[in-house]
């Protein structure tokens, strides 16, 4: 009986002093944690780490941090793992205890804002299986303690700012390593050659450092590897045919380093390989035909290297989806194997000498998206095949000898966005059908053999961008419909044989931005004021016609020009008095009828010089004199008659009647006034709520489907005290509103005016506002980065317009995320113009403040002084607000301490979307870096809204850190 209680009481003090020695570890990690934890700046996602009492628990459990975020423990209570990814920590690791977790097998900080050196003491971490330190901004070298962690499996130490070299040490005691990820640092030196230890190696990636010599043969070694990433270093000399021994390798990437000689025949063995990469080298020679053995293939990148001969047969196994070979030397026929590669989704050969019948080489394709052919020496006709390519977005086949016609079936590419088969000999008509490719925004047919009139299904074409037609036979009138494609930035339809007048819808164009040229064609008549409307347009060429009359004095207002050409018209009378026309050569103007202006080598406009002494030359001076006077003194009466009557509708209250606008100064609609009230009415029930979309400060919004099966936006004006509506706020929208044609402005169609019920009529955008968006969370992720930052760009465009292209310059003063409303494209306008104001040049602009809190530019709560840079200061917070996905206020004051100014750039995006991909990246940190300088507590420092606009649309790479590493601080201290 006693040597039970013997036996008892010996395994009772064991428990104890089990129990107490796994409340002394776990007390001592816990403290290890919280000293860590108390030497980092952002420690919100660490809220759980505390060791306040919970009531019911063991001692044990009062002192674990197993229950804490990140942190994983075995049965004995021992922190085996620490799991802390993306979870926004701040700080360095020079506090974090290594030795005090003897049994750590994982520890994953990556994806958060670490700095500074990894400690030697990480080597103390014995067990430790998997060390993940990636995508944070950790410096110095690798630490020489590292090798001994020998049991580690995966390391990943990529995407920071580690330099040196990497030790040969390493390897030796790496044996177990699975995966190795060192990419994107600032490593040098050579891959050891012992990298051969690693034998069970199975994922190696260097990718993006500065790693220079040959690579080593040895890597041949490692018959296990399945992923080799050396791409973006420095190396030099030729591809080992080691690599050859590869067998289970299914990626090699090469790309962008500066390896020489051929592809070794001997990388027809990788049986296994679906992605091989050699582009932006200097590799040479003949590709091997072995390589048709790659029966797995799926990309295949040769790109920009000196190749020769002919192209490899591919797709043998049926598994291609990309092949891109441009910008080589290769020559011959287009691989047979192609024809029936219905997998290939990318195809890119432009830029070789390569030959044969493009009629015969490519078949049906399902998948392909993107095929450039352009700049070889194809000869045939177009395939209608090609219209059953249904998936493709982009359709390049200039610079060849194509001959033949353009197949109708090119119409059934729904999804096509660019069209190039310029510099070719093709003939006949432009197909009516290519009005059917809705998405369609670059259209190049110039520089062929193509004859008849331009199709008025051009027309169509909403999105279209850039049309090119020159150096064709066109025949025939521009069509009228041209006007409707209204974002259009560059047309030329020079050197044809198009005759008629242009267009006045021409002036409808007023996103012209680049190029608009009409030259050498047979166009006749005056030429339309209407093109004065193109504020935007830089270089205007109407020579080489038969053009008559003067150039329109409205040309003035196109303050956007820097290139002209008149030359070869039957022009006369003065030019426009704009900088454009005082800055252009002689050349611009010669071979007319009698051009004066202020352009050395043109006489002045005079009577004199113009008109020698005659009755004749005088009774038409007189006729030019009087008649122009006499219809503007009729003009001024009409216009006077007119705003009477608005006048006398606005204050008709007594009446009780609706009085509609129909034919008067600010009516723009072209439908009966009466007819279309009545038709509002009807199909809002008289404004019942049922169609109410939004209420604003100033109106409340209804959706309505008239008659015409046109649907529109109705905001009917809030009445004031007293039952009448604002009037003011009502005219100033009809007058900001009225002479505006901007796609990024949204459009007015008419209004109904009478001091109790006042409403405008607008176009319906069908997905409401930016601040409905982004408050959704599934509108939040539809609306991705390209989107987000198209969106921008398209409220910068419309600034630019309304303060530099309008006369006088228009203030909005209540811009938000409330006033930007999107189509079913996401394009963007802005709206609601209840308080814009026209700015005067000579005026003080002074006003009481209007706008929405958190919007408005802090001078105007003490100057009261409506400028530009007003919106300016608007455009920058809602710009922020796109990118956070949230209004930006806490940011403003942060911005102004140094704590704020460190903050990541990457840690303010919207958590909502994924990080942008690469090729977006530049176009986030743009906005980003203009918006913070919008947001510029002087207004006088803040850019233009034109240079803002300019600069976006350049989208210039401002900085050359890494995307994760780009600080505020970094933005706000660049000149833009």
């Amino acid at each position: 009986m006693s040597s039970k209680k013997s036996l008892l009481s010996v395994l009772f003090l064991l428990l104890i002093a089990s129990s107490n020695e796994a409340t002394s570890s776990a007390s001592e990690e816990a403290k290890a944690l919280l000293k860590w934890k108390a030497s980092l700046s952002q420690t919100e996602a660490l809220r759980s780490w505390s060791l306040i009492p919970i009531a019911n628990a063991s001692a044990t459990q009062q002192s674990s941090p197993c229950n804490w975020t990140g942190i994983s423990c075995d049965h004995a209570h021992n922190v085996f793992e620490i799991n802390l990814w993306n979870t926004s920590l701040q700080g360095m690791l020079d506090n974090f205890s290594f030795s005090s977790f003897p049994n750590l097998i994982n520890l994953n900080l990556s994806q958060n804002s670490l700095h500074g050196t990894i400690p030697t003491p990480i080597g103390s971490l014995s067990k430790l299986v998997f060390l993940d330190l990636s995508a944070n901004q950790l410096s110095g070298t690798l630490p020489p303690s590292l090798a001994n962690l020998t049991r580690i499996l995966e390391l990943n130490l990529s995407d920071n700012m580690i330099t040196g070299e990497i030790s040969p040490h390493f390897f030796a005691n790496w044996t177990r390593l699975i995966s190795l990820q060192l990419y994107t640092n600032q490593l040098t030196g050579e891959v050891p050659s012992r990298i051969s230890f690693l034998k069970n190696l199975r994922h190696l990636d260097l990718s993006e450092n500065h790693i220079v010599g040959s690579i080593p043969p040895e890597i041949g070694m490692l018959k296990d590897l399945l992923t080799l990433r050396l791409h973006k270093n420095n190396l030099t000399g030729a591809i080992p045919p080691s690599l050859g021994n590869l067998r289970s390798l299914t990626e090699l990437s090469l790309p962008e380093n500066q390896l020489t000689g051929p592809i070794p025949p001997a990388f027809g063995n990788l049986s296994s390989l679906t992605s091989l990469s050699l582009r932006y080298n200097h590799l040479s020679g003949s590709v091997p035909p072995e390589i048709s053995n790659l029966t797995r293939l799926e990309i295949l990148s040769l790109v920009e290297n000196n190749f020769s001969g002919q192209l490899p047969q591919v797709c043998q196994g049926g598994s291609l989806r990309r092949f891109s070979a441009k910008k080589n030397h290769f020559t011959g026929p287009i691989p047979e194997s192609l024809r029936n590669c219905t997998t290939l989704i990318r195809v890119r050969l432009e830029h070789n000498q390569l030959t044969g019948n493009i009629y015969q080489v490519f078949g049906v394709y399902p998948n392909l998206e993107y095929i450039d052919l352009s700049y070889n020496r194809l000869h045939g006709e177009l395939s209608p095949n090609w219209g059953e390519c249904r998936n493709l977005t982009l359709l390049k086949i200039s610079n060849n000898n194509i001959t033949g016609t353009i197949p109708l079936q090119i119409g059934q590419l729904s999804r096509l966005q660019e069209l190039d088969l310029s510099s070719n000999n093709l003939e006949g008509k432009v197909p009516s059908t290519l009005g059917m490719l809705s998405m369609l925004y670059k259209l190049s047919l110039n520089n062929n053999q193509l004859s008849s009139p331009v199709p008025g299904e051009i027309g169509k074409l909403s999105n279209l961008e850039i049309l090119e037609l020159s150096k064709n036979k066109l025949s025939g009138p521009i069509p009228q419909q041209l006007g409707d494609c209204s974002k259009l930035s560059y047309l030329s339809m020079s050197e044809n044989y198009l005759n008629g007048s242009i267009p006045f819808q021409i002036g409808n164009l007023v996103g012209l931005l680049y190029t608009l040229d009409l030259s050498h064609n047979f166009l006749s008549g005056e030429i339309p004021g209407q093109l004065g409307k193109l504020h935007m347009l830089e270089k205007l060429n109407l020579s080489h016609n038969l053009l008559s009359g003067s150039v329109p004095s409205s040309f003035k207002e196109m303050i956007s020009l820097y290139s002209i050409n008149f030359s070869y018209n039957e022009l006369e009378g003065p030019l426009p008095d704009s900088k454009a026309f005082h800055l252009a050569p002689l050349e611009a103007f010669i071979e007319n009828k009698g051009l004066c202006g202020e352009v050395k080598g043109l006489l002045p406009c005079n009577s004199s010089s113009i008109n020698p002494v005659s009755g004749k030359k005088d009774k038409k001076v007189v006729f030019f004199i009087v008649i122009p006077l006499v219809a503007a003194l009729f003009l001024l009466f009409v216009i006077a008659v007119i705003c009477f009557i608005f006048l006398r509708k606005t204050r008709n209250v007594e009446k009780g009647a609706i009085e509609v606008n129909n034919g008067n100064l600010f009516s723009i609609w072209n439908f009966d006034g009466k007819t279309v009230y009545e038709d509002i009415i009807r199909a809002t029930k008289d404004f019942d709520n049922k169609y109410c979309i939004g209420v604003g400060g100033y109106g409340t919004v209804y959706k309505a489907n008239l008659q015409t099966t046109q649907v529109v936006a109705i905001k009917k004006l809030h009445p004031l005290d007293g039952g009448v509506v604002d009037q003011r706020s009502f005219i100033n929208e009809i007058q900001a509103l009225t002479e505006i044609r901007h796609r990024n402005i949204v459009k007015l169609y008419g209004f109904c005016s009478h001091a109790r019920c006042s409403f405008l009529v607008y176009e319906y955008m069908e997905r409401g506002s930016l601040a409905c968006i982004l408050s959704s969370e599934e509108g939040a992720v539809e609306l991705d980065w390209v989107k987000r930052m198209n969106i921008i760009k398209g409220i910068a465009h419309a600034l630019s317009y309304m303060h530099h292209d309008h006369t006088p310059p228009i203030v909005h003063r209540d811009l938000t995320s409330n006033n930007i409303l999107l189509d079913l494209e996401f394009e963007a306008c802005v709206s609601d113009f209840g308080t814009a104001r026209l700015v005067k040049p000579d005026s003080s602009n002074w006003s009481e403040l209007a706008g929405t809190c958190g919007y408005v530019a802090p001078e105007l709560a003490y100057t009261m002084r409506v400028t530009e840079k007003c919106d300016v200061y608007s455009f920058g917070v809602i710009s922020l607000e796109l990118v956070m996905g949230r209004h930006p206020g806490f940011l403003f004051s942060s911005l102004a301490s140094s704590g704020g100014q460190d903050t990541l750039l990457m840690d303010l995006l919207d958590q909502r979307l994924p990080l942008p991909v690469p090729q977006d990246r530049k176009d986030v940190v743009s906005c980003v870096m203009l918006a913070i300088a919008c947001l510029r507590a002087n207004p006088h420092s803040r850019p233009t809204m034109r240079h803002v606009s300019q600069e976006l649309s350049a989208c210039r790479d401002p900085l050359p850190e890494a995307f994760h590493k780009i600080t505020l601080s970094q933005l706000s201290d660049i000149q833009v």
